[in-house]
């Protein structure tokens, strides 16, 4: 299917999942760096929550299409650009086979995440234990993920680490 916004051809489709109940599979093999699916934003919520993304520090918003079903993974193989619109677009961090499922670790759109179970249930042989927001992760993922990641979450953590550094000193 051809995306006519972009021209760009889809190369997923929505599947059921035993464990998770619903994902988005990829239905050919996609490349590292390739556009996966675009972000179009459908409306702006007063809050944080399971399918709502974070766009700002303040503002959350839910994106329209089939963004909302793309499930968490602790060893993603897609990862968030922003795009023209303030939308997050999913990009291939790596080669993506043909019916491997295709996931981003929440944490690179929400700098905090308090709604989900305490166990995550990704099945990677990296996974955390619990899904957690950008905060909450090691320095040495943050960094893996960095051109991955939307900016806001980046200039969220600077701002933080910079006032902890700053009551250190005082």
């Amino acid at each position: 299917m051809i995306n006519q916004r972009t021209k760009i051809k889809e190369k997923y489709k929505l599947n059921k999942t035993p464990e998770k109940g619903e994902g988005i599979f990829a239905t050919e093999e996609i490349q590292e760096n390739e556009l996966v699916m675009l972000g179009v934003i459908e409306k702006s919520v007063d809050q944080n929550h399971s399918h709502a993304s974070q766009v700002g520090e303040f503002k959350h918003v839910l994106h329209a299409g089939q963004i909302s079903k793309v499930n968490h993974s602790c060893d993603p193989n897609c990862g968030i650009r922003v795009n023209d619109t303030g939308a997050h677009d999913f990009v291939a961090r790596r080669t993506i086979d043909t019916d491997e499922e295709i996931t981003f670790d929440y944490a690179m759109r929400n700098y905090s995440i308090d709604f989900f179970p305490t166990d995550c249930t990704c099945g990677a042989s990296e996974c955390r234990g619990s899904i957690t927001g950008w905060k909450s992760l090691p320095k040495e993922i943050k960094e893996s993920y960095s051109t991955f990641v939307a900016p806001y979450l980046l200039e969220i953590d600077s701002r933080v680490t910079t006032r902890v550094h700053s009551r250190q000193n005082d």
